[in-house]
């Protein structure tokens, strides 16, 4: 019979293991140096024991909390697979995610993140664009030397590492396959202002653009704040314009997605008068019709490299590895259903 998981010691499972508490300890707070045999032999008798140990107790006995904040602005499919991504790694070492939204245009941020930082012992930060940029939130967490990684910032390079992918290259890759398949008028919609990705996007559009020789007019330029009712207003006012695009490239897919809705309402014959490209490869997708050509970033793994950076950061040893970790990681370009070369002309 087993033993009620309340009743279990850490001394029993090291009784049973053969071992030292002081290495059933040193496995439970994944620390290198123990024999992969003994390792084994220890979860065997954790799993056996069904020992359940207590968080508190392991924090406070080691001087860390096992807890690390994902801070965030705004909820969306972005965010719940770069939680899920965060979620995993921590499992894999028995650590815990908390994920905590603040409003970045808030006077008292600063109050509030001061508030929460009193109140818990973070193991360490994951900021997430825009507030990999905060300043305010970014002094909180210098001031209490809790580690960070920023995702996607717009200020480089830093104190703290960053890990995100190259939205230039990825931008200039997606524009270059628009043009390629013969557009020459391309509607760009930006992303949130002050969001690194958006700066970077829009720059990588322009640059590509600039070296095929095509020009860009700016009446079909619109900012769409990455998200689906402003890409609804961005895509109507583009569509209406004098002389409308053949191709809209969005900085998002919510916003592509909105494109796609717009025109299916007036009347617009998808890909064949307009082309549609967005960026994230997010569920939406490949759930609209036409599905979406799009840029894959690999949000799963940004969020295991930058989980994985804090808990291999020991909190005994003082800053970061020199030089201050800063990965870039691989993007693809997806394309599908909703680019094709430029077939019919329409009316203004």
């Amino acid at each position: 019979m087993a033993i009620p998981p309340q009743s279990v010691t850490i001394q029993e499972v090291a009784d049973l293991a053969e071992v030292s508490s002081k290495t059933v300890s040193r496995v439970l707070n994944n620390e290198p140096g123990v024999h992969v045999d003994t390792r084994n032999r220890i979860l065997k008798a954790i799993e056996q024991l069904d020992y359940q140990p207590n968080v508190n107790a392991r924090g406070l006995a080691g001087d860390r909390s096992f807890l690390i904040g994902l801070f965030c602005d705004k909820p969306g499919d972005y965010l719940s697979e770069f939680q899920a991504g965060a979620v995993q790694r921590c499992r894999e070492s028995d650590f815990h995610l908390m994920v905590e939204p603040w409003d970045s245009e808030s006077p008292d941020i600063g109050r509030q993140v001061s508030t929460l930082l009193r109140q818990l012992r973070l193991e360490g930060v994951i900021l997430l664009p825009p507030l990999s940029d905060h300043p305010v939130i970014l002094g909180k967490l210098t001031e209490k030397a809790i580690p960070t990684v920023r995702i996607a910032p717009r200020l480089e390079p830093s104190e703290s590492p960053s890990v995100g992918i190259d939205d230039y290259a990825a931008a200039r890759q997606m524009t270059r396959h628009l043009l390629e398949l013969g557009h020459r008028r391309i509607g760009f919609i930006l992303g949130r202002p002050g969001h690194g990705a958006t700066d970077e996007r829009y720059r990588g559009f322009c640059d590509e653009m600039h070296a095929g020789g095509v020009p860009i007019d700016p009446d079909s330029i619109k900012t769409g704040n990455f998200v689906f009712a402003d890409g609804l207003v961005c895509a109507d006012l583009i569509l209406r314009s004098p002389s409308p695009p053949t191709a809209i490239f969005a900085s998002n897919d919510d916003t592509a997605a909105a494109v796609i809705s717009v025109a299916r309402r007036m009347g617009i014959s998808l890909p064949d008068q307009l082309s549609v490209a967005g960026f994230d490869d997010a569920p939406v997708a490949s759930m609209i019709s036409p599905e979406l050509t799009t840029i894959r970033q690999p949000v799963a793994a940004l969020a295991r490299t930058a989980t994985d950076l804090i808990i291999e950061h020991s909190p005994r040893r003082r800053g970061w590895p020199e030089p201050i970790p800063h990965r870039l990681l691989d993007f693809e370009l997806v394309v599908r259903d909703s680019t094709v070369p430029p077939r019919k002309s329409r009316a203004p």
